[in-house]
């Protein structure tokens, strides 16, 4: 007796959007994966290798000058620093301010991944979409159930979000191992690391500091991010010589013709606002430029919560969220241009 096999294929149900648009983040993390990853380890190593080459040069100089220094004049010994000795005699004054200063001091650990965090956005989103145009690997991405739309908005997360969380982790690593290198420092002076680097308010406000940035550093970095991808999109050669000399040619025909002048702004504002937002956004920190800084009396280092109150002041500004809505425009008009120009 003979049976009869069904050869009838089952069908398939068609993948998610969420994961082709996982599929999406994921390639441009694998082909980008040096300027996303690597390039902020390598600057976080080369602060610490500075870090640790001032420590030994400083140690160097204090023993060829029989351990002291000059100070206007006058020799100060350094030899057989105790720090054990100069940390017993601290009042609460004294303790309060060292631990102010070793928490901003640990906080600049993250500053080398963020700005080279800076460059590598700046250039990622410049070349996001003209580069498939130039190899004509467009042509095979296009190809593929994917719409332009996820295609895009891929390189806008990956860009806002995807880098700046791992520059952001890497810069905590650094902050973990600069406390250890400074540890090895103090240990050497008869120094108690725990008491003088590792208070919990040290690490844990600089970490939770960095990212609590991250969504005002996305949402101040978005016109940036769609200027830049706007015109790696239009371009058909030298996105980079467009991107910068339209707003830089329209800052000039501003300040010459004084048209600012009609809404009562200067032509400082157009340069400040318009011009540098386009081209700077993408850098961290750059968001202080509309930060309120009056909480800073120049007594000495903020606290954490004067820290975080500036960084969240940039949210309740309109430049802020002008910019945002703005910066989403472009993003949607950089959609539509992919979607009729293949070829570079």
């Amino acid at each position: 007796m003979n049976a009869i096999v069904d050869s009838t294929p089952t069908p398939r149900a068609a993948p998610h959007p969420t994961h082709r648009f996982k599929l999406l983040l994921k390639r441009e993390y694998w082909e980008h994966r040096g300027g996303f990853f690597w390039a902020p380890i390598w600057a976080g190593a080369i602060s610490l290798l500075f870090t640790l080459m001032g420590l030994i040069l400083g140690e160097v100089a204090l023993n060829s000058s029989n351990g002291g220094i000059h100070v206007n004049g006058d020799k100060v010994v350094m030899n057989n620093l105790d720090l054990s000795v100069i940390t017993a005699n601290m009042d609460p004054e004294t303790a309060r301010h060292w631990t102010d200063t070793v928490r901003f001091t640990t906080a600049s650990a993250m500053l080398w991944p963020l700005l080279v965090l800076g460059f590598v956005m700046f250039f990622y989103c410049l070349g996001a979409l003209y580069d498939d145009r130039k190899d004509r690997s467009v042509l095979f991405w296009k190809s593929l159930p994917i719409s332009d739309r996820d295609t895009v908005l891929s390189k806008v997360a990956s860009a806002l979000v995807i880098a700046p969380v791992m520059a952001t982790l890497i810069g905590i690593v650094c902050m973990v191992a600069y406390l250890l290198v400074l540890s090895v420092f103090v240990l050497i002076h008869h120094g108690n690391p725990i008491t003088l680097l590792w208070s919990p308010t040290n690490l844990l406000a600089n970490a939770g500091l960095g990212l609590a940035v991250l969504p005002v550093y996305a949402l101040w970095a978005l016109p940036s991010a769609g200027w830049l991808l706007l015109c790696s999109a239009w371009a058909r050669t030298k996105p980079f010589l467009w991107a910068v000399m339209i707003p830089v040619f329209a800052g000039v025909l501003t300040s010459w013709f004084n048209l600012m002048q009609s809404f009562n702004l200067g032509d400082g504002w157009f340069w400040k606002n318009v011009v540098a937002h386009l081209l700077g956004g993408v850098f961290p920190g750059s968001f202080f430029a509309a930060a309120d800084v009056r909480s800073f009396d120049g007594s000495g280092i903020p606290s954490f919560s004067t820290l975080l109150h500036v960084v969240a002041s940039p949210l309740s500004t309109p430049q802020l969220w002008v910019g945002a809505i703005a910066g989403i425009a472009m993003i949607v008009i950089a959609i539509r241009l992919r979607r009729w120009r293949d070829e570079g």
